[in-house]
């Protein structure tokens, strides 16, 4: 079972409180909170409470909600996800990217999709699913 440390649950209270600033919420912070939401929250719920935090963060901070996009947002979920099924399993968020650097690159997603598909109009408002190579499912 994977745990979360103090220092995960203050930054999940930090982000869905509107206490984290934009140029905080980087590609790391994006996986971190990935990991937090999905050690508590089935796939679908923690999908849902993800993309409605981000869309108010963005809100909150005066970003226009065009900046949010489905298809990475569940993709990076996926990923996160599979790695999550690999043990062993982790102690907190920190200690799950350690155990997974490969996350940390944000071009991995470019090994599942075009830069065509992936960055289209369509993936930004859905979900597109990949177009190279599947990002494994679990149920």
């Amino acid at each position: 079972m994977h745990k979360l440390s103090a220092e995960d649950k203050a930054f999940e209270s930090a982000f869905f409180n509107a206490r984290l600033q934009p140029e905080a919420f980087t590609h790391a912070q994006h996986l971190r909170l990935a990991y937090i939401t999905l050690s508590q929250y089935p796939f679908e719920e923690a999908h849902a409470r993800i993309r409605n935090a981000i869309k108010a963060f963005l809100r909150h901070h005066n970003i226009n909600e065009t900046h949010y996009h489905e298809t990475l947002t569940r993709a990076w979920l996926m990923a996160v996800r599979h790695f999550m099924m690999q043990p062993p399993h982790s102690a907190s968020a920190q200690a799950f990217m350690q155990q997974h650097p490969q996350l940390l690159s944000s071009s991995i997603m470019l090994t599942h999709y075009s830069k065509e598909r992936l960055f289209s109009d369509k993936a930004r408002r859905e979900f597109v699913t990949p177009d190279l190579q599947a990002i494994p499912l679990y149920q």
